[in-house]
């Protein structure tokens, strides 16, 4: 085998490890890690929290008790109880009734006025805990069932592949070792021969 041969291999196969530890990066980040740290992944779906979260940035975010709510805190609203609407905005405002009943005001980045309703402890599903761009736009391509089966999907190609290039691999460098010249090169069973 020559050397750019070789060279072209070892880049082949760089590339693809590179390319399999993306993928499972980002399955790590919008699948993994949310569910190990009790937190829910939401996708921004319009204009309002713009520019630094735009439509297909993926939310993740953390339930928090009500009284570590802060004004500036990025938060994920239910609109209404037992219907899937969300929306993300920020606090732009924490209101305390005489009964010590904290509501929250809340307002998107892009919206030139704040939200028309103060919001219910109970209405926030969590604070933002991280966000990642563009990956919401996969999140809404398909519902929670599907998400789940296409996470097993594409582990489990992940991993038959991973292990297709390992053995690939392997096969070739005990093959060059069987055909090469040099003594020292081959395998210990081969040169007791």
């Amino acid at each position: 085998m020559s050397i750019g041969t070789r060279v072209v291999h070892s880049a082949r196969l760089v590339i693809t490890w590179l390319v399999i530890l993306l993928c499972l990066g980002v399955i790590a980040v919008a699948v993994v890690v949310p569910r190990i740290a009790g937190a829910t992944p939401y996708s921004v779906l319009t204009g309002s929290m713009r520019p630094d979260y735009p439509p297909g940035t993926l939310v993740v975010v953390r339930p928090v008790p009500a009284d570590e709510l802060e004004v500036g805190d990025v938060v994920t609203i239910q609109l209404t109880s037992g219907r899937s609407g969300f929306v993300t905005h920020r606090i732009v405002d924490v209101v305390t009734s005489l009964d010590g009943t904290r509501r929250f005001r809340t307002q998107g980045d892009a919206n030139n006025v704040a939200d028309a309703e103060l919001r219910q402890p109970e209405q926030i599903r969590g604070r933002l805990w991280y966000a990642v761009p563009y990956l919401g736009r996969a999140n809404t391509a398909i519902d929670g069932q599907q998400r789940q089966i296409a996470v097993y999907v594409v582990a489990g190609a992940l991993l038959v592949y991973a292990g297709a290039m390992l053995t690939g691999s392997v096969l070739d460098r005990r093959r060059r070792r069987a055909t090469s010249p040099d003594p020292s090169h081959r395998d210990t069973a081969e040169s007791s021969r």
